[in-house]
């Protein structure tokens, strides 16, 4: 990013031209790929050309002013639609911008348009958008991931210079790791949630996803520090790009937990993990042996409160206030035929089970249960930071699946094995790309660090990056 930088200031490029090309990439490619749910061409050049007017003057408002972006669906945009790839949103314009889009506006980035999600984030592979699957840029045939996908996509593919994601299970790590991206999941609270459509406040995060470590770096720099808008914000600094340092790993502690590498990952992703990770002690650092043994509780957790939050987050669309509405003769009848025609299975099956766990006669022996489970999670997460600086296990168990391949929701959910335990616990995880399979599919490798430990996981990602470019 900082070579579009470099042309920007230097007057060799217009932030017009930067943005006509990924138009036209965005036109070439959509009908196939189906990253974008809407695309902004106006808006994306009218803001293009008011940065071409500020560097003219000599007042660019950011080093990257003029460098577009592009918004997962979820996030409010200002006049510009947010579905959240729901029938219920589809013509939902907000009135305000979300904290993280603010951010990008001052920094002067035009909006190239809004990604495809899994219907309110509720997904691992985009293919319950009510706007169809986001296809995988490197086999079309294949799930980009989710419910970030579209944003991976879009990045992968070239539509993008880089996106907004959000993850509340590992919705900005799997997909980045299905599409050779780089994708990080914040400590919670250091990113605004203020206009972020809720899926489970107490483990959504926004973040970034881009091509390379220093641009996700550069991207969450933008994004983190506190809001007095958002009740979870944490009072921490802001984040500064670190100085990139190769030999930066001599002497780092790298935990390895056993629970990830066993029964359920693929032979080839084990492989790419496990030769990065010989990189790394080569480089100096040392492989910690460590254990994570409530990671086996991680998934059956995650789901419980996941869904038991989305219940009571999505109670609000009843065709009364805004989206889709059914006409009746009763309020009653209004509110469940509007909710039936605007959302999808996947989304109707999560309210079900979370309104199940929340009832009167359930609420203690599941929804308690799993806040108990979380803190022993937590605790064990937090433990394991004594020992190591960082911990490092794959992304995702296997490469990404053929559309269609996975109808039992159930299999769909474990595609959050290895990424669930960062959100229960609020730390920070950062998947970088670390090789292919045979298919030549993207292979993602997980960076974790104690809370607000962002820096050290991009210059551990950093070497890895480099690394796996040799």
């Amino acid at each position: 990013m900082r070579n579009l930088a470099h042309l920007l200031e230097t007057r060799q490029v217009s932030s017009r031209e930067i943005v006509k090309h990924y138009l036209g990439e965005i036109k070439q490619q959509e009908p196939d790929l189906n990253a974008f749910i809407t695309v902004d061409d106006v808006g994306a050049l009218a803001q293009a050309d008011a940065a071409d007017m500020r560097r003219s003057q000599g007042n660019p408002l950011s080093p990257w002013d003029g460098i577009p972006i592009a918004v997962k669906d979820n996030i409010s945009t200002k006049g510009l639609k947010t579905t959240c790839a729901s029938r219920f949103l589809s013509n939902y314009k907000p009135l305000f911008d979300a904290s993280v889009v603010r951010s990008l506006r001052d920094a002067g980035m035009p909006i190239l348009g809004k990604t495809n999600l899994d219907e309110f984030a509720m997904g691992s592979s985009t293919e319950y958008s009510a706007y169809g699957v986001a296809r995988n840029p490197h086999d079309r045939t294949r799930v980009s991931g989710g419910s970030s996908g579209g944003s991976a996509a879009a990045v992968a593919a070239g539509e993008a210079p880089w996106s907004l994601g959000t993850d509340t299970g590992g919705s900005i790590r799997q997909p980045a790791s299905f599409c050779g991206v780089v994708g990080l999941k914040p400590t919670y609270g250091w990113v605004s949630r203020y206009g972020v459509v809720a899926l489970a406040p107490s483990l959504d995060q926004v973040g970034p996803m881009a091509r390379t470590v220093e641009d996700a770096a550069i991207l969450f720099s933008l994004l983190a520090g506190p809001d007095p808008k958002d009740a979870t914000s944490a009072d921490a600094r802001n984040f500064e790009v670190p100085f990139w340092d190769d030999q930066f790993v001599k002497d780092l502690k790298i935990g390895v937990p056993e629970e990830f590498f066993g029964e359920g990952l693929h032979p080839d992703v084990e492989k790419a993990v496990r030769r990065s990770l010989r990189t790394l002690e080569g480089q100096g650092a040392t492989l910690v042996p460590i254990s994570l043994a409530t990671n086996d509780y991680a998934i059956d957790t995650y789901l419980t409160l996941v869904t038991a939050e989305a219940s009571s987050s999505l109670a609000r669309y009843d065709g009364v206030r805004y989206g889709e509405r059914v006409h009746a003769a009763d309020s009653n009848t209004m509110f469940s035929k509007s909710r039936a025609a605007g959302f999808g299975p996947e989304v109707k099956r999560r309210i079900m089970l979370g309104t199940y766990v929340l009832s009167a006669s359930h609420y203690e022996a599941y929804y308690e249960q799993a806040q108990r489970v979380r803190t022993l999670i937590k605790l064990d997460v937090l433990d394991a930071f004594k020992q190591v600086d960082v911990i490092i296990t794959p992304t995702t168990p296997t490469t990404a699946f053929t559309i269609g391949a996975k109808r039992n929701p159930l299999e769909m959910y474990l595609s959050d094995l290895f990424t669930a335990m960062a959100n229960l616990s609020g730390i920070p995880a950062l998947s970088v790309p670390c090789g292919t399979d045979p298919k030549g599919l993207p292979i993602g490798l997980q960076i974790m660090g104690s809370h607000f430990r962002e820096e050290l996981l991009f210059k551990v990602g950093y070497v890895v990056e480099r690394s796996a470019a040799r």
